[in-house]
């Protein structure tokens, strides 16, 4: 059995979940999710609580469990209190703004980088040099965020680029001079 996929969701108060077949809606004070599962998994809701049970023992269902737990988890999560990643720029004169709801940014190119985001997710600018991405579906925020570094990922012999917040980059020495 999935160590995973056995522990039981528990659902805070304001949430309501609707779960029709293998289609699983979870309505909360963020926003509303909804998700069509796979048929090897079946959602059930006892009082206050969600659980995730495998139809069969199959390898497909087994792979399957685990995961679709953790994806009611996350809606849950998500509609509840949200999910938010942080970036951080660093190299001189790197910089980003926000302008509208896009996301603009300054990073060592001869032109602006301009990204936009996804319905339901929120990007904010601190310091010029700080983005955060904010949203209620876990997917799409870690979707945004990866796309927002890949527009210049962290080099190792500066450091400088798009990194997450608290991320190591490994540095390099660089080249020995001549003596």
């Amino acid at each position: 059995m999935s160590r995973i996929g056995k522990r039981p969701i528990p659902i805070p108060q304001k949430v309501t979940v609707t779960i029709e077949g293998q289609h699983v809606a979870v309505k909360g004070p963020k926003g509303e999710l909804s998700r069509i599962l796979p048929s090897e998994v079946e959602v059930i809701q006892e009082d206050s609580s969600i659980l995730v049970n495998r139809r069969n023992d199959s390898r497909p269902a087994r792979q399957r469990h685990g995961l679709c737990r953790t994806l009611v988890a996350n809606m849950v999560e998500g509609v509840s209190n949200g999910f938010q990643k942080r970036l951080e720029i660093q190299g001189v004169g790197y910089r980003a703004q926000v302008q509208g709801r896009n996301l603009v940014l300054n990073v060592g190119y001869s032109h602006q980088v301009q990204i936009e985001p996804p319905e339901g997710i929120q990007l904010a600018v601190e310091n010029n040099t700080n983005v955060i991405v904010t949203g209620i579906d876990k997917e799409a925020v870690g979707n945004i965020s990866a796309k927002i570094r890949s527009v210049r990922p962290p080099e190792p012999y500066k450091g400088k680029g798009i990194r997450y917040a608290g991320e190591f980059v490994r540095r390099k020495a660089g080249k020995a001079g001549k003596k």
